[in-house]
């Protein structure tokens, strides 16, 4: 990947989409990963406002202090940024004690994250109508129409996506190209929806590099009889969750009505 290219045609991109949409910049959600950090970093070079937001929800400690060192990095090189912090535990726990939980304890756990996620779409939007800015996405190709690896209308709803075409391995890339903070290159990705440590590999059962393994043989044509051992077993993991997540990926369906009963 000829990186610095690549790093100059999304800015340009981003810079074009906005001007052409009659808006102020950006605003990006930064949580202490890799993702968020190019983005936001992107974003930042275009010369246009951008505002990062920090929103954490009993976050785990390492992940509060990773986005904290990168806006800072961000802020002190780039006059276009500024930045703001909003504390969303008491929202997210007024929240839980105002609806009733019903099932198991791991299917009202994932229903609570991907509220997490949603009430921090909602505060991006809040910031982005006041400003007159785009919501930025910081999904990657693999995450994004891979496994569908995000929350549908959480960190899912944005307005334009500017890494969504590069594997996670790529967007390390860009992050080693614009310094990102070694912190962050180094940690472990995760998605931050439970308040913990849990990495998205804990979670998957498979790492970034095997998942773009899996989508790269996947669209080769590949049948899960050509594998064996733990390349079968990623082979799997990866078709499990691209079947189940196609709701995420594809347009939202229409009911059409005929035009003779119309």
């Amino acid at each position: 990947m000829q990186t610095e290219k690549v790093v100059e045609h999304i800015v340009n991109w981003l810079k074009e989409y906005a001007l052409n949409a009659g808006v102020n910049g950006f605003v990006v959600g930064v949580s202490g990963g890799i993702d968020s950090a190019v983005t936001s970093t992107l974003c930042a070079k275009t010369g246009l406002n951008v505002l990062c937001v920090e929103m954490p929800i009993h976050q785990a400690e390492s992940h509060v202090t990773r986005a904290q060192e990168h806006i800072l990095n961000l802020t002190n090189t780039y006059d276009n940024v500024s930045d703001t912090r909003a504390d969303l535990t008491p929202v997210f726990e007024a929240f839980k004690g105002s609806v009733f939980a019903d099932g198991d304890q791991t299917t009202v756990d994932m229903a609570l994250a991907n509220t997490r996620a949603r009430l921090r779409m909602t505060t991006l939007y809040y910031y982005a109508g006041l400003y007159k800015l785009l919501v930025a996405g910081t999904g990657n190709k693999v995450e994004d129409f891979g496994v569908g690896f995000y929350t549908k209308y959480g960190d899912g709803g944005v307005d334009l996506s500017p890494i969504a075409d590069l594997m996670k391995s790529e967007v390390y890339e860009l992050g080693a190209f614009l310094n990102v903070a070694e912190s962050i290159m180094v940690a472990a990705p995760s998605d931050g929806l439970f308040g913990d440590a849990r990495s998205d590999e804990d979670q998957i059962g498979a790492s970034y590099p095997e998942l773009e393994w899996a989508m790269q043989m996947e669209q080769k044509g590949k049948l899960a009889e050509e594998f064996s051992g733990r390349e079968l077993e990623v082979f799997k993991i990866y078709n499990k969750y691209n079947r189940s997540n196609k709701h995420k990926m594809n347009p939202i369906p229409v009911c059409e009505i005929p035009t003779n009963i119309k």
